[in-house]
């Protein structure tokens, strides 16, 4: 080997291998921290692989699911009274005095 080609080998060599090890750290962060976050890992070809879940895992999904529901369901009735409040307010106050006393005059009759 030609020796100005070995000194630049051997002053290069070092600066490979902290790239080296810099990818590999960096490598196996980024799976750590996609098994932690419950992300998808990926297997050679890149299709998903997702890690298997326990059954507390699962339970909790469902009741976070069932407790979901009971909240759409509240915010669905919460929009109907504040659609009625919001109709009440903006309405007329003479229309609004108009059609009480017109249903206190049916129930007088």
């Amino acid at each position: 080997m030609d020796p100005d080609k070995a000194a630049i080998f051997i002053q290069l060599a070092p600066m490979l291998a902290v790239g080296c090890i810099a990818i590999t750290v960096g490598w196996v962060a980024t799976t750590w921290m996609r098994i932690k976050n419950g992300y998808p890992l990926e297997n050679q070809w890149g299709k998903s692989v997702y890690p298997k879940t326990d059954q507390e895992a699962a339970e909790r999904v469902k009741l976070l699911t069932n407790e979901n529901a009971e909240l759409r369901a509240e915010v669905g009735s919460m929009k109907d009274r504040l659609a009625n409040v919001e109709r009440i307010v903006t309405d007329d106050s003479h229309r609004l005095t108009q059609e009480i006393d017109q249903l206190r005059d049916k129930r007088a009759n």
